[in-house]
């Protein structure tokens, strides 16, 4: 195979996800060479408006410029998308991958030889305050390793875990809990009396500036619980009338269904 002739960061596929990760990489101060490959020049042309990109013209030239690259495509574009990087006769090397549910054993079979990294970013790391997941396959060395963890640290906080908890966390930390959460807390705040503003601003408040407040506190969860739930009170009756009406099985049976998915997208 040809050898790499440049050093950047490239990304296939120039979807919300690296959108997200390009603009935090700025906003953070990484001024690195980021190359984006995609098929849809509107994507591109965003790219480099929002996070001064390079573009690739083709994928071989994308793949030829990269000391990293990121495999930013949906789980079933994966296969495909790694059949056309093989067919460029470019060694490879180290490969990232962000695809969820798609484990490494798929991928060494799709692109044999290359050294591969599981990644779970949150759209959130559009701000810098993103939390990734990395795991990393076995043949991947010391310096490559430190190398992954330093560019996902500059759009947020970084767990490493083993491949076998990834769909856990995957259906665990997105976003979307937030945003789905705020919706209902504020929908249902509506019908109690509020109006819609004052229903969302209340609701943000009570999941978003307080769950702030525990992270930069110290406290436990226990502990802020029992501050801000006093025997009696109104938030007391209020989180016992969810937990009698199932909330802990409802949240349960959400994540299962989206390990489960994870898990189908696997086998596609």
């Amino acid at each position: 195979m040809r050898e790499k002739l440049d050093s950047a960061v490239a990304f296939l596929g120039g979807g919300r996800i690296t959108s997200a990760l390009c603009a935090g990489l700025r906003l953070a101060g990484y001024d690195g060479r980021l190359v984006i490959y995609d098929r849809n020049p509107r994507k591109l042309r965003g790219l480099r408006r929002e996070s001064r990109v390079e573009t690739a013209r083709d994928l071989k030239s994308a793949v030829n410029r990269a000391a990293m690259l990121v495999l930013a495509v949906r789980p079933a574009s994966v296969p495909e998308a790694l059949a056309e990087v093989k067919a460029t006769d470019i060694a490879p090397g180290l490969c990232v991958s962000l695809a969820a549910g798609f484990p490494f054993q798929r991928l060494r079979a799709c692109l044999p030889g290359a050294r591969w990294v599981r990644t779970m970013p949150s759209p959130v790391c559009r701000i810098a305050r993103g939390l990734t997941a990395i795991c990393f396959d076995r043949v991947v060395g010391k310096s490559e390793r430190r190398r992954v963890l330093d560019f996902f640290r500059y759009v947020g906080q970084v767990v490493q875990i083993p491949e076998r908890q990834f769909d856990a966390f995957t259906a665990t930390f997105s976003s979307s809990h937030g945003y789905h959460a705020v919706r209902t807390l504020a929908e249902q705040a509506q019908h109690a009396g509020l109006a819609r503003a004052t229903a969302q601003i209340a609701a943000a408040h009570a999941l978003c500036d307080g769950v702030q407040y525990w992270r930069q506190s110290g406290s436990s969860l226990d502990e802020l619980l029992h501050e801000a739930a006093t025997p009696g009170g109104t938030a007391t009756a209020t989180m016992a009338a969810m937990d009698r009406a199932g909330y802990a099985r409802v949240v349960r049976k959400g994540l299962a269904a989206g390990i489960g998915q994870a898990q189908r997208n696997a086998k596609r």
